[in-house]
Formats: structure tokens, sequence, C-alpha cells
């Protein structure tokens, strides 16, 4: 099958990782994918292409230009599949897919819809979900907050939990320089992931533990600030900032504990990249990753707003040896179970080809008769 991607940009980020990765197993089981972004290549986007991968950015800036882009792009290529990720390329792609008479398009939300919100943004994402044959939540509470926002036909929003690829387990004398117990937070460093609430109950966990370790990996609008304020907080010795990494298999090999404090959240592939290795977890209550981390009894979920909750839980984390074991085998028993890139992708492409206007032309292909579509 030809499948085509389509994305705000190739950055570095949660839902781009996950797109890189879903097109690599899709190509090793035969299928075409491409990716198109709507502005920037990105630095997966450079990586995508080094591995052979057609990735075309920049197809438009404006809603106007990019609709008569992806109506011309998909009236060219003829894809099978169009798959759509977030809110913006749903806007500006959808209706150029099913006007260009693409038989299978599917729009995947990646995470909440948090305030404030962008009312008329939301209105064009609702008008333009319409043209899709499924809308997916990644997690229960994506499915939830989409049916809550918005009207849309209620049997076309589906879960389809994420997955990610199992880290390897790398060897001691590949590990980033560690000495204590290490927390561990991967992801962009932006004003919803909450990290000034993050180093405050570190630096409260120091006065039980002074030996703990915090590694912030990734990059993002926030870093100056919050290198300031840990700083201002006195702990430049304990927090170690290593900005964005591509490889994040010797982080986690190293660590021993992964934590994320954000406001609002989806499923971020971080969270099932510690469960891989079956490493325990802290997480603010908020979205998918509490919904996983309270399924799979592999960590504690904590305010986000809480800071001597989040400080408690860091000290029990570090204290526990046999929580933590709990924890580890629970995490990594679950990402076996449902959070692999296989299971991920095998949900997709089921979608893929449930979807009406496919399935009917695949019954005319087999001979079936002239049944029409749904």
């Amino acid at each position: 099958m030809r499948i085509v991607h389509v994305v705000d940009s190739m950055e570095m980020g949660g839902a781009e990782m996950l797109v890189w990765q879903m097109c690599r197993l899709q190509r090793e089981q035969g299928h075409t994918p491409a990716v198109f972004g709507v502005s920037v290549l990105g630095t997966l986007g450079e990586a995508m292409r080094n591995e052979g991968f057609a990735v075309q950015p920049n197809v438009g800036r404006h809603l106007p230009d990019s609709t008569r882009n992806f109506f011309r792009i998909f009236k060219e290529s003829r894809p099978d599949i169009v798959h759509i990720h977030n809110p913006t390329p749903t806007i500006y792609a959808a209706m150029a897919a099913r006007l260009a008479g693409v038989p299978s398009i599917v729009s995947t939300r990646h995470s909440l819809v948090a305030p404030p919100h962008d009312r008329m943004a939301e209105l064009k994402y609702a008008v333009a979900a319409r043209f899709c044959d499924w809308i997916v939540g990644i997690c229960d509470a994506t499915v939830n907050n989409l049916k809550g926002m918005h009207n849309l036909p209620q049997r076309k929003i589906v879960r389809v939990y994420n997955g990610a690829v199992q880290l390897p387990r790398m060897p001691r004398e590949n590990w980033p320089p560690k000495a204590g117990f290490t927390l561990l937070y991967v992801g962009r460093l932006e004003p919803v992931k909450n990290h000034a609430h993050l180093l405050n109950a570190f630096h409260g966990a120091l006065s039980s533990i002074p030996s703990l370790q915090l590694w912030m990996v990734g990059d993002g609008s926030q870093r100056a600030m919050l290198e300031a304020l840990a700083k201002e907080l006195e702990i430049v010795r304990q927090v170690k900032f290593w900005g964005q990494q591509l490889d994040v298999a010797p982080f986690f090999s190293a660590a021993d504990s992964f934590i994320m404090s954000s406001k609002s959240e989806g499923l971020p592939v971080s969270l099932l990249q510690a469960f891989s290795l079956g490493m325990p977890a802290i997480v603010t209550d908020v979205g998918g990753m509490a919904e996983v981390v309270r399924v799979a009894e592999a960590g504690f979920t904590v305010s986000a707003t809480d800071r001597a909750e989040m400080t408690a839980a860091i000290v029990r984390m570090a204290e526990s040896d046999s929580t933590r074991a709990e924890f580890s085998k629970n995490g990594e028993r679950a990402f076996v179970a449902h959070f692999t890139l296989k299971a991920m992708v095998e949900a997709y492409m089921d979608l893929y080809e449930r979807a009406p206007r496919r399935a009917h032309m695949r019954s005319r292909s087999q001979g079936d008769g002239p049944s029409s579509p749904a």
C-alpha cells in the first residue's frame, strides 16, 4: 500500500518520532510510506531522508495554499491511505484527501485539548475531521476528550494506544556519567510540561536524599528559564540538561526512574520507552500517561499542582527497592502486552482496511459484486 503520513513538521517530538518508527515498520512490511509536512523538514525529517524515505516539507503555510497543494499531491500520487497526525494537518489535508478520492483517511489526535481552548481552531478541526474515516485518540483520556469537545460522529472515534520500539539495554560503558539515584525526563521543554513544578519538587527531595540526580533530555523554549531556575534553587550540580538527543537508549539504560510533570498530556512515547526497559515512573495525574501507569501498576501518579506530593513520590521511589522492582516487572509486562510498535501498527492497518471506501474497492476488485460503500 502507498501510505502518506501528514504532519506539522518532522522536528523532534513524540508524535514525530512515532511517525518515523511507523514508517520504518510499514516499509519492512512491504508498504511504501511517505511523509508530507505542513512546515519545516526538521531533524527527524533529515534523518528519514538519510534512510531513503520520501519526506516533503513546506506544503503550505496558509489554509488555501495547503489544501490546494495537498489536493494536487494526492491526485497525482494516488495514495491508498492518508494518515494525518494532529489538528493543523487535519485542517489542511483531510478535505483535500477526500476530494482527491483517497480510499482511506485517518486522523490521529496525539494530545488532549488543553485549556485555554482556541475555539476557532477547534471548530476548523471538527469540520475537517468529518472528512476522515476514523478519528483516533491515543488513549481513553484522548478519546473521551474528543467526544466531549466536538460534535463528531461517535462511530468514527476509536482508540489506538501509542506504541514504541523496545529500547536496547546499553552496556555500562555507554552510559552517561552517573552518581546517585537518577530521575530521567525525556521530551520537549515547553510550558505545558510544567518543568518548574518538577524542579521545585526535586529540590524538596534533595533534603532527604542529597545524592539524587535529575537528567533533562530534550530542548525547547523553556530551557533558558529552567536553567536559570536550577541556578536560583542551587541545584545546578544535581540537574543536568542534555539537550536534544536522537539516541536516548543510554539515558534510559542508566537512569533509575522516569518522571514527567505535565499539566496536560496524551500518551508520551518516552513513557513507553521507559516501560520497555522496566523503568518505574512518576507522572502527574493527567491524560493517558496517568491512565497507563495505573493500568500497568508501574509507578506513582501525583498531583500536577501539589509539589509536596511529587517530592514524597520521588523519595519513596528512591528509598524502596522492593517497590521499584514490582513497578519494573509490571511495566515491562504491560509494554509487551499492549504498547509495542507492532501492536500499534497492526491496529492502524486494520483501520486502514476497514475504511468504507477502501473495503468497497477491495470487494469490487475481488469480484464480490457492486455493493455500495457505507
